[in-house]
């Protein structure tokens, strides 16, 4: 999966200030095609109609958390190989040991700049860069 402009990201925030920041970071970062969901279950719906290269989504979110999804994911063959990068205002070990068990790819604690986001996606796609951030 190349990480380039054009790349498929899934934002998934129930508030939608974080969701306006976030895009407003991945368009730094040059990346336009990001489409977004205030929580895990609509997420699920648009995943299963569009293919994502990369969701980022909160942790705490109701009715379906950000880990709840991800579990969801992983479980869902046709949506497995979906790169994941869980984004909380927690830094819990606990929170991350368990997001790393049910196969998170990359953590971002809040808050977060277009620099971290950058070098956390680098390292979901180790073998294709990131473009460089806007200047």
């Amino acid at each position: 999966m190349a990480t380039d402009a054009s790349m498929s990201i899934l934002v998934v925030d129930d508030y939608n200030t974080m969701i306006r920041i976030i895009r407003n970071l991945l368009k730094q970062l040059g990346f336009e095609n990001v489409d977004d969901a205030n929580d895990g279950t609509s997420a699920l719906a648009k995943m299963r109609t569009k293919q994502y290269n990369l969701v980022i989504s909160d942790w705490n979110m109701a009715p379906m958390t950000g880990y709840d999804l991800l579990c969801e994911i992983r479980a869902d063959p046709a949506l497995t190989a979906t790169r994941f990068i869980m984004v909380t205002a927690e830094s819990k070990t606990d929170n991350v040991i368990a997001a790393k068990r049910a196969g998170v790819d990359n953590y971002i604690v809040k808050p977060f700049n277009a620099q971290t986001l950058q070098h956390k996606i680098q390292a979901v796609f180790p073998d294709s860069p990131v473009p460089p951030l806007a200047a």
